[in-house]
């Protein structure tokens, strides 16, 4: 029998859709809480970090690392929300083609530090943008189809710098209760996406609510990080 939401595809014209419409419950207003608890494991005492936004949306984050001074690098399909997060984060930016993908643009801060492509994500690689020190996945790996999970996982393994640290964050509920996005994601399945090159550590784990999941009692946020293997 086939588990929940397995089958469940949300196109690039759906996710356009909902910035346009405006339905963007998943964006936050301030930085995420968890990533200002575990900045320091993810920073490892590093500074001027590379880090990477798969799915970045508007958030907030990036400028709040950009202003720290590590350089940022991110990918939406939504030219909207790339816009807003400028205008919203008081940015000027410039605008250009992306060499190698048919379509895609880049905007890059006048400072430099935060580059933002938009495109489909899996027509982002190393080749385009490099590897990174660090990724922060919010809401990307749980808003991607379940079908692209494989693919999803290869993509940023290959992005991954030998000392790269990648906080994840995952969301656990009843997939009965609600067909997602955000799908729901166990911990377990994290480690057969990545557990071949990676490890994992598990670093929290704790009750979630917000209203956008409608339908469902209780759900559980995971915070994961994930490093390469020696």
């Amino acid at each position: 029998m086939q588990a929940p939401q397995a089958d469940r595809v949300r196109t690039l014209e759906e996710w356009e859709k909902v910035w346009q419409e405006g339905r963007i419950g998943f964006h936050q207003p301030g930085v995420h809480k968890k990533l200002e608890e575990n900045l320091h494991v993810v920073l490892a005492g590093r500074s001027k970090v590379r880090f990477f936004f798969p799915l970045c949306g508007k958030a907030v984050d990036m400028k709040w690392l950009a202003d720290m001074g590590n350089s940022v690098v991110g990918v939406e399909i939504s030219e909207k929300a790339i816009k807003e997060f400028f205008k919203e984060s008081q940015l000027t930016y410039s605008e250009e083609p992306v060499p190698g993908i048919t379509g895609a643009k880049v905007f890059k801060s006048s400072d430099g530090n935060i580059s933002l492509y938009q495109c489909d994500l899996y027509s982002f690689s190393s080749s385009v943008g490099g590897q990174f020190g660090a990724i922060w996945d919010r809401g990307s790996l749980v808003a991607i189809n379940p079908g692209d999970r494989e693919k999803y996982a290869a993509l940023m393994t290959s992005l991954m710098a030998k000392d790269c640290r990648y906080l994840l964050e995952a969301l656990t509920y009843n997939p009965e209760l609600y067909e997602g996005p955000p799908f729901c994601l166990l911990n377990e399945q994290v480690h057969t996406l990545f557990g071949k090159s990676c490890n994992l550590e598990l670093l929290q784990s704790e009750e979630f609510f917000t209203k956008t999941l409608k339908g469902l009692d209780s759900s559980t946020q995971h915070i994961l990080l994930i490093t390469v293997k020696k």
